[in-house]
């Protein structure tokens, strides 16, 4: 498991408090979305790209898959909760439902057709699928282990920035 150390803390608490509270949320809501910037950017990195491939609907339509959906599902998400502000960064969406398929694999298992009797692959008819599973991919954890140093010197680098801006605006520097 990773360990952080941080200092600091009680003091730039102490300035925060000088602010009014909804700038105080915002200049810390950026400082924290600029440090998940730089964990994206490296999960976005990390991400295995697949293969183009067809599959079939139910009706039988022919769609797509496109390599990159699953990179293209990396983002960064706020939630502001009770004074609690977040950052996270998330990885799948309805077109990357498999995220975390990839992160963390799939153990063997038995894949069975549920509204037909068979399953037809490489122009084989099979009543059950012996899948051996999939070896992990890992992105997202690397990703954070790699950058979390950098990416709490890019949240301190935005405070430091806009801080003094906003002191400034309210009256305090």
């Amino acid at each position: 498991m990773s360990e952080i150390r941080m200092s600091g803390l009680a003091d730039l608490q102490k300035i925060l408090d000088e602010l009014p509270a909804k700038i105080e949320a915002n200049v810390l809501r950026g400082g924290l979305r600029a440090g998940a910037k730089v964990i994206e950017e490296e999960a976005k990195r990390l991400v295995p790209i697949g293969e183009p491939r067809v599959t079939r609907t139910k009706g039988g339509e022919p769609t797509l898959h496109r390599p990159g959906e699953l990179r293209k599902s990396i983002r960064v998400s706020m939630r502001s909760k009770k004074g609690i502000v977040q950052a996270m960064v998330k990885a799948g969406n309805k077109d990357a439902w498999y995220a975390h398929l990839v992160e963390f694999g799939t153990a063997r298992h038995w894949i069975k057709p549920k509204n037909r009797k068979s399953l037809v692959l490489a122009g084989l008819m099979r009543e059950l699928v012996d899948h051996p599973g999939a070896r992990p991919k890992p992105f997202m954890r690397p990703a954070f282990d790699a950058k979390a140093q950098a990416a709490i010197q890019a949240m301190a680098d935005y405070m430091n920035k806009r801080l003094p801006k906003e002191l400034r605006k309210a009256g305090k520097a």
